[in-house]
């Protein structure tokens, strides 16, 4: 196959051995031949920054391969197709895939979703994308909501904890959220419209604030950060208690530590199942279907952290854990005002 441009990707240089720093990463430049049958090019307009991508960082078997060091990475990204040899693509198409962390992207035609909706096309990397199908499967499916039951969901400001917190008060629910800002805490409160707000880095004992918050106790508990957060639900759990176990950040740069206080989730018969997100693309037509129709009926907002310019995804990731985005994070290329026009 003949050359037919050059892609500029991030690749793994290091493995880090606690918080990733800007030096895991190296930037190349690669040269793609052209599309061969069944294959398109995509110019990639945004790119998700997501922190399960930590413990791809780390060399060990896991649901999804490990990034290989000197290897290209990936991850979910939206893009326009510029050159198809697949009569389901045209170029100009706005598509959707997994070749992130790089501009300009070789892939298989079958990988790419064909966006038509007329939502801003990055948020098919957020609520109505992978992140939104999380919160969706994982409240739904696994926590169960009822209504008049008390949900709390940890990193409540976050991609995925900002939808669930907006479901479970759409299904009925009280909702309790926690975050790490006051920033946050307003926009959960004055934009989600949950009922009450945790800022963690302001209370000492955080099973008493928890306690305070949920005077009847906690029925669903939606985790994405695990440690401290998982221990304090553990003592506000109801009996028969859900807990969908998203994600652990606060474990994710440093030595793991279980709730001293599991015990309890024997004495509360406490349900706690963690979840994988392609584990439920079953659930992606029911997803898309009730999410668009409570956007479009202004029952679920969202808000994004945009990092332009492509050279400066590194840096993005590298904020994502010292919890300075709002919402989704995601990288704008330069471009992709333009494509808008």
């Amino acid at each position: 196959m003949s050359v037919t441009a050059i892609s500029r990707q991030f690749h793994l240089a290091s493995r880090p051995g606690g918080a990733p720093a800007l030096e895991n990463f190296k930037l190349v430049e690669r040269e793609l031949d052209a599309p061969s049958e069944g294959q398109i090019i995509v110019r990639n307009l945004w790119l998700s920054v997501d922190p399960y991508m930590r413990g791809r960082m780390v060399d060990r078997s896991s649901y999804i391969p490990p990034f290989g060091i000197d290897e290209p990475m990936d991850g979910a990204a939206v893009g326009i197709v510029e050159a198809s040899k697949d009569e389901k693509f045209a170029v100009g198409d706005t598509v959707s895939h997994f070749a992130g962390w790089r501009d300009l992207a070789l892939i298989e035609a079958r990988s790419a979703t064909r966006i038509d909706s007329a939502a801003p096309p990055q948020s098919y990397l957020g609520p109505l994308g992978i992140p939104g199908l999380a919160a969706y499967a994982g409240l739904l499916s696994i926590g169960e909501p009822k209504a008049g039951e008390t949900v709390f969901v940890s990193a409540a400001a976050g991609a995925v904890g900002a939808v669930v917190a907006q479901i479970a008060r759409i299904k009925g629910c009280r909702v309790i959220g926690s975050t790490g800002s006051e920033d946050k805490a307003r926009w959960l409160t004055d934009e989600a419209g949950i009922d009450a707000v945790i800022n963690y880095r302001q209370v000492n004992d955080l099973s008493a604030a928890l306690a305070k918050a949920a005077p009847q106790g906690v029925d669903v508990y939606f985790d994405n950060v695990g440690g401290d957060h998982l221990e304090a639900a553990i003592n506000a759990a109801n009996d028969f208690a859900r807990f969908p176990l998203c994600g652990m950040i606060a474990q994710y740069n440093g030595e793991p530590s279980g709730p001293r206080n599991i015990y309890r989730a024997i004495e509360k018969r406490i349900k706690l199942q963690g979840f994988i997100v392609t584990d439920h693309l079953g659930l992606w037509s029911d997803f898309q279907r009730d999410v668009g129709q409570w956007i479009s009926e202004g029952k679920v907002k969202w808000t994004e952290t945009v990092v332009d310019g492509f050279e400066n995804a590194p840096q993005a990731f590298v904020d994502l854990f010292s919890g300075k985005n709002t919402g989704k994070m995601l990288v704008r290329l330069a471009d992709a005002e333009d494509s808008r026009a």
